[in-house]
């Protein structure tokens, strides 16, 4: 049985379905009202601005009749029907998350346990099947990153994969970026040297927020990668040290690429970032990038450089890493704001080529939630 009530001002209607009573005021109600006057019929954007909307609205009437509820706002005297379903799904009177660095239920974070269960798929399946790009889409938003595997063995297939969910975002190393030895390099990716697991770009705001790397030749001897979690490395430093987690999420950290004669690229941001009800919303850590760090208190500083280092023996722990080798037509994506990658050194003998490129998130969570909608969630 469900029923409503008002406040005695109409400023708030009470909404009880099955025992569970949740709130709404009268102004977040008609500023979200599904009517087609309010709302396009054909792309869902609002038609009105909030200066349309009377300043002294009121509700003077509210109902539950055949699923949904049906109030009337004045001074307009306009009725609007809200599906229950459609109120549940966007209740707010709920309680709030307080806790610093908590993550969404539909992200799992990991360490090297995950080995052997990695999130990995076949190039065909995703390219022709829906429900596979959906169950490939998810890994990568629950994980933070997936494999895909037997993929075309021929430059420029990475933006094939790219495709399946997004598009190609062109940086100053190009929509395409080569990962090869190079003799005179613009950065140190591009040298057989052991890379710490980093995010890339950290010194660019906003940062990609994914990155694509796809294997072309691989016989050289070594050249593994490794991914590390970094929600999960900054949930470790949290219960180990809360002061230093809030050291290095209070304060910005700078970083700086000047690599190139017409690049000079800088941001400032908290390496350990939350939204501000404390949700943990990305990680920015590289050492090759770091510019000297002028934002902290000389009071903060030694602890502040105490939790920097916990933080990177934390990322570098084995037990931290997964680890995998591309063949040729294999390739990894992952979420650039989460999860950091490696490499181990490799030698001279026999080639490694990769191809890399960089896209964002949202075109995956767009194509994700629409298949969802048409197949269902998983």
């Amino acid at each position: 049985m469900s029923c409503a009530s008002l406040s005695s001002d109409g400023l708030v209607v009470s909404l009880t379905i099955a025992n569970n009573t949740t709130r709404f005021h009268a102004i977040w109600l008609r500023d979200n009202a599904l009517d087609d006057a309010t709302k396009s019929s054909t792309n869902g954007q609002r038609l009105i601005a909030l200066r349309d909307i009377d300043v002294s609205t009121y509700m003077s009437h509210a109902q539950v009749l055949a699923e949904a509820l049906h109030v009337t706002f004045m001074p307009e005297q306009k009725t609007v029907a809200f599906p229950l379903a459609w109120l549940a799904a966007h209740a707010y009177d709920t309680p709030q998350a307080s806790t610093k660095g908590w993550h969404p239920a539909n992200q799992s974070l990991w360490d090297n346990n995950l080995m052997g269960h990695l999130p990995v798929a076949d190039f065909d399946a995703v390219s022709s099947s829906p429900q596979a790009l959906q169950a490939w889409l998810a890994g990568i938003a629950r994980f933070g990153f997936a494999k895909l595997n037997g993929g075309p063995i021929k430059a420029g297939a990475l933006t094939q994969v790219v495709d399946l969910f997004g598009h190609v975002r062109d940086t100053n190393y190009g929509r395409i970026f080569e990962v090869r030895v190079e003799e005179k390099p613009t950065n140190l990716a591009f040298t057989g040297l052991a890379l710490q697991a980093h995010t890339d770009n950290p010194y660019r705001d906003p940062v990609p927020t994914m990155q694509v790397l796809y294997c072309l030749e691989s016989s050289a001897p070594g050249g593994d990668n490794v991914l590390v979690d970094g929600f999960n490395a900054a949930r470790q430093l949290q219960q180990e040290n809360p002061h230093g987690f809030d050291l290095l999420s209070r304060y910005c950290a700078r970083f700086e690429y000047a690599g190139e004669a017409d690049a000079c690229l800088q941001s400032k941001r908290p390496m350990i970032e939350l939204a501000p009800d404390g949700q943990l919303q990305g990680i920015r850590f590289n050492n090759r990038s770091a510019a000297p760090f002028t934002d902290i208190p000389f009071e903060h500083m030694a602890d502040y450089y105490a939790a920097y280092r916990r933080l990177g023996e934390i990322i570098d722990h084995p037990n931290s890493e997964v680890g995998f080798r591309l063949n040729p037509g294999d390739c990894f994506v992952i979420d650039n704001t989460r999860v950091l990658h490696a490499r181990k050194a490799f030698s001279g003998a026999g080639t490694r080529w990769l191809q890399g490129c960089y896209t964002d998130m949202d075109g995956l969570r767009s194509r994700l939630a629409v298949l969802n909608n048409v197949l269902g969630e998983g």
